[in-house]
């Protein structure tokens, strides 16, 4: 009795202490919610992208009956240029599967979209992701530049370096000189790693307000944590396109 006493107390201790070791970004209330974001980038032919994206305005409207567009962008600077980058919402992945199927019967946005423009594109890339608990996707009210900045951290997940990776964005939020879109963690594609969307009015107000960062002391305290967490990262500057709804 004695023993069966001991183990019933050590469970119930073990079910007290879980959700203390809980991090900012655990899955839980992903559970309830299956919305995730794809991402999809295309890396075109030179000489080729105002045709790709000429031919893609004229016919994304049969593309987006399908499902939701969040942002389209054209790359301006970070990484191999002439590149598209391109979010879709899914409520699910029946939602996808559904959408997928629809689409491939869609002979109208085949032949007047996918063949011509699959004739114009070296290679594609696609990313499965959720946003983070603690953030919602924003919409900026006013036209302007975007910021893609991607984290790849140490294996552990969110548990080991979700607390001080929110803690190190919300520092940068705090300062106010870049607003927050999204925070997106990859489900499929490279693990451990976290897309952060920021919008900017411009590239010189960006420049001014991380110049303004490195000198924030909340700022540097907030990063100097999280780095230890960090593998590497890396940034683009996104111009959204005019058929764009992030502008």
């Amino acid at each position: 009795m004695l023993v069966l006493r001991s183990r019933l107390a050590a469970a119930l201790a073990a079910r007290t202490l879980a959700p203390q070791v809980c991090s900012s970004f655990a899955t839980g209330p992903r559970q309830y919610d299956g919305t995730f974001y794809e991402f999809r980038t295309y890396y075109l032919k030179p000489s080729k992208m105002n045709e790709f994206l000429e031919n893609t305005k004229k016919n994304i409207h049969l593309r987006t009956a399908h499902s939701e567009l969040v942002g389209y962008w054209s790359v301006e600077f970070g990484g191999r240029m002439n590149k598209v980058f391109h979010i879709w919402k899914y409520d699910n992945f029946a939602h996808r599967t559904e959408v997928r199927k629809a689409v491939a019967k869609n002979k109208e946005w085949q032949q007047q979209c996918v063949i011509p423009n699959l004739a114009l594109i070296d290679e594609q890339e696609t990313e499965i992701t959720y946003l983070v608990p603690w953030c919602k996707l924003e919409k900026p009210t006013k036209e302007g530049v975007y910021e893609l900045v991607i984290f790849q951290l140490k294996p552990g997940g969110p548990a080991l370096w979700g607390d001080a990776f929110k803690r190190a964005i919300n520092a940068h939020v705090d300062l106010g000189y870049s607003k927050l879109v999204g925070v997106f963690h990859t489900e499929y594609g490279a693990l451990n790693r976290v897309h952060v969307l920021w919008w900017n009015e411009s590239a010189d107000s960006r420049a001014a307000g991380r110049h303004q960062s490195h000198e924030d002391p909340r700022v540097v305290a907030a990063v100097r944590e999280s780095v230890n967490y960090l593998v590497s990262q890396q940034n683009m500057l996104l111009i959204p396109t005019s058929f764009s709804p992030l502008k």
